[in-house]
């Protein structure tokens, strides 16, 4: 489990394919300090097992479904990503509750920016958008994020200096693909809900 908070933005190396996976390398000195094979480490908002690290970097295998469902396959060397440990038992939930299972895709279609802050509109797809509320919890690229507006087929995200110098989306420009992760919680009460219904 993740919590949202990027720990590090980290430079892709290299994305080998072969077939329908991948291998991806990528240098992040703080996230790879004492990681081992088999940790977890979030690309983007991806959940990913290490199969090796040295040096600042470690590696990970993508596979087809991964792939498909995320933005992982566009990354090209020299791609800046963001970076999270999953969170320890002790640690702070700063953020909200992220597995590292991205729903989905969607595509930054607008940018604001003011003095020291930024609104970034998204596209969201309609078989997500009924998990997003005004207000609520959402990770782009891994990012934990509160909505601040929002409409049928998009939202809105209000991003601080710290988010804007700490984390991809200071540099995401309109026409950018990012991966969405919604609330887990409101997929299980929709679940549970559909159930009792029937």
């Amino acid at each position: 489990m993740f919590t949202g908070i990027v720990e590090e933005l980290g430079e892709v190396i290299g994305l080998d394919r072969s077939g329908d996976s991948a291998r991806l390398t990528v240098r992040g000195p703080l996230v790879t300090g004492g990681a081992a094979r088999g940790d977890s480490i979030a690309i983007n908002g991806v959940c990913l097992t290490v199969t090796a690290a040295h040096d600042g970097e470690f590696s990970a295998d993508v596979m087809g479904e991964t792939l498909n469902r995320s933005g992982l396959g566009a990354l090209t060397p020299g791609a800046t990503v963001n970076l999270e440990r999953p969170l320890r038992h002790d640690g702070r939930l700063g953020g909200h509750i992220v597995q590292g299972h991205v729903d989905g895709t969607g595509t930054v279609l607008d940018r604001r920016s003011a003095t020291g802050w930024a609104v970034v509109r998204i596209s969201v797809p309609p078989d997500l958008a009924r998990y997003l509320v005004e207000k609520g919890s959402v990770a782009v690229d891994g990012i934990s994020l509160t909505i601040s507006a929002l409409g049928d087929d998009w939202f809105e995200v209000s991003l601080i200096p710290e988010t804007l110098a700490r984390t991809t989306l200071g540099r995401r420009l309109p026409g950018e693909v990012v991966n969405l992760e919604v609330d887990m919680i409101a997929k299980y009460v929709e679940r549970l809900l559909a159930g009792r219904l029937q």
